[in-house]
């Protein structure tokens, strides 16, 4: 019989085959980042086709975010108490109906709030997904079953805007919306077809304001799960800041504005190394050695970064290659730092993934937020954004371990 620990639980734990398993769960994570990386390329037309001025056009993005963010505190309770199929099976639905309804619009106010419904109905996504993974994956498992899904999912927003331009070629902006609810019913088809219940009928939990506020307390008194989630906030917090500095930098610092495709590849590909380097060796070292160890690459990579820019030896290339370390690090930590955050909450894997989701995804976004709008045309806010999140993460990382860091187990 398998025991913790042993990479064979992997392939026995699924109750579809693993890979199968895997790359249904990353294509469900996709779906979010589709409803948003293919939209940028069609701002311009929207904002043309419905007279909207050029600085209203990225509350498209913002209010597909800003529901998505908040639902999820709706989506982990209800997961929990109903199951995970009808939870996912029913907010599938809405975000299909939304991007039909998103197609349609004939005004922007329309427009904005389908996005905010099709931002709260794709939230279930990131919530039940974790807690599929938790129901059937625990551990070092859980880790490698993550990384890899992270990997696949990498490879949706690098494509993302591409399949957006490549639409408008062939039409309308509205038609992106129909792909969107095209491929949403493929996906949703898929898993009512291949994924069973993975929350049996013992284990749900009623929906009581008191009993959910009990696990929400539950949730935040875990050491594991509050230290290893604040870790990721910081790390996220980073991630954000890259999303909306590298563009000004490519373009003000470097002057290479028809590189910024190339160059936005070239990082997640990194990143998506990394998590696949992860799921090939957590059995074998662990979580705790591999996120820590991390942090300190992490850590070493950004100092780096501040040192060469200060010095005025940096350029567009040794900014990539030390961009792309940082990046593949940034893999490596946060994957383990949330399956850790995770490990003591499967019997409440709906909520406390949805709370935890909660606050990474808006902690995060504020992190990323200031370290966008501290840009002075240099490249040192992203390089002390990164170093402080990498310091952050790693003192939470000692706290949560009592000292006793890159342990094994």
């Amino acid at each position: 019989m398998p025991q913790p620990g042993d990479p064979s639980r992997a392939e026995s734990s699924s109750p579809i085959h693993f890979v199968e398993f895997v790359a249904l769960i990353a294509v469900l994570m996709a779906l979010g980042a589709l409803g948003i990386d293919t939209m940028l390329p069609a701002l311009p037309d929207i904002g043309q086709d419905l007279n909207v001025v050029a600085r209203d056009l990225p509350l498209v993005i913002v209010m597909f975010s800003g529901g998505f963010g908040a639902a999820q505190l709706i989506h982990g309770p209800l997961a929990d108490r109903y199951g995970r199929r009808p939870v996912l099976v029913g907010s599938m639905v809405l975000y299909i109906l939304m991007n039909l309804v998103c197609a349609m619009a004939k005004s922007f106010d329309l427009l904005l709030i389908s996005r905010v419904c099709a931002g709260v109905a794709i939230a279930a996504t990131r919530v039940v997904t974790i807690a599929l993974i938790r129901d059937c994956y625990s551990g070092r498992a859980m880790a490698r079953v993550s990384s890899l899904a992270v990997m696949t999912f990498m490879i949706f927003p690098i494509i993302a805007p591409s399949i957006g331009q490549f639409i408008l070629l062939m039409g309308s902006w509205r038609l992106i919306f129909n792909m969107i609810a095209i491929v949403s019913v493929v996906v949703v088809l898929w898993f009512v077809a291949r994924m069973p219940e993975t929350l049996p009928p013992e284990r749900r939990v009623p929906l009581e304001a008191k009993l959910l506020l009990s696990n929400w307390k539950r949730t935040l008194q875990d050491r594991l799960s509050v230290g290893y989630a604040a870790a990721v906030i910081g790390l996220q917090g980073a991630l954000f800041g890259y999303i909306t500095s590298i563009q000004p930098i490519v373009e003000k610092v470097f002057h290479q504005p028809k590189r910024l495709g190339l160059i936005f590849a070239a990082c997640a590909v990194t990143m998506a190394c990394g998590n696949l380097l992860n799921s090939r060796i957590v059995m074998w070292l662990g979580m705790r050695r591999i996120s820590h160890g991390a942090m300190v690459v992490l850590i070493l990579a950004a100092s780096a970064s501040l040192v060469i820019s200060h010095l005025g030896l940096e350029n567009l290339w040794t900014f990539v290659a030390l961009q792309a370390v940082t990046m593949a690090c940034f893999g490596l930590a946060a994957s383990n730092c949330s399956a850790m955050a995770m490990m003591n909450m499967g019997e409440i894997a709906g909520t406390a993934s949805s709370l935890q989701g909660f606050v990474v995804t808006t902690g995060g976004a504020a992190i990323g937020g200031l370290i966008g709008m501290a840009f002075d045309g240099t490249t040192t806010p992203l390089h002390l954004g990164f170093l402080a999140a990498g310091v952050v993460a790693l003192v939470l990382a000692a706290i949560v371990e009592r000292g006793r860091l890159f342990r094994p187990a």
